[in-house]
């Protein structure tokens, strides 16, 4: 069923931590639904706002890591291209900071 991907450990671990957000903001609104507040986002937002908006930037901070780490390992003259667990945690912090301070 999956096998068009490549499924390598940190891109599950990226879908599971979005699935596992999703079901977790389904359930915090539920119990308490959110107001729109205004953060360094340049719009009031929603918790489900920033979260969207969130995802989008961590999935360009990925693809913009997975295409420049050639480039990176090259730079920094390494044997092998920098792990992708750098983008990953990377995109987490900045997913983590747009929902706390956007």
């Amino acid at each position: 069923m999956f096998n068009w991907m490549a499924w390598t450990t940190p891109v599950a671990v990226f879908f599971t931590c979005i699935a596992l957000m999703l079901i977790g903001m389904t359930v915090w609104e539920i119990k308490s639904p959110t107001v729109k507040r205004k953060g360094f986002l340049p719009m009031a937002t929603t918790r489900g706002d920033r979260l969207f908006i969130g995802l989008l930037t961590a999935a360009y901070l990925n693809l913009a890591f997975v295409g420049a780490a050639e480039w990176i390992g090259e730079l920094m003259t390494l044997d092998e291209p920098p792990s992708v667990w750098i983008s990953f945690v990377a995109s987490m912090l900045v997913l983590a900071l747009i929902m706390r301070k956007g």
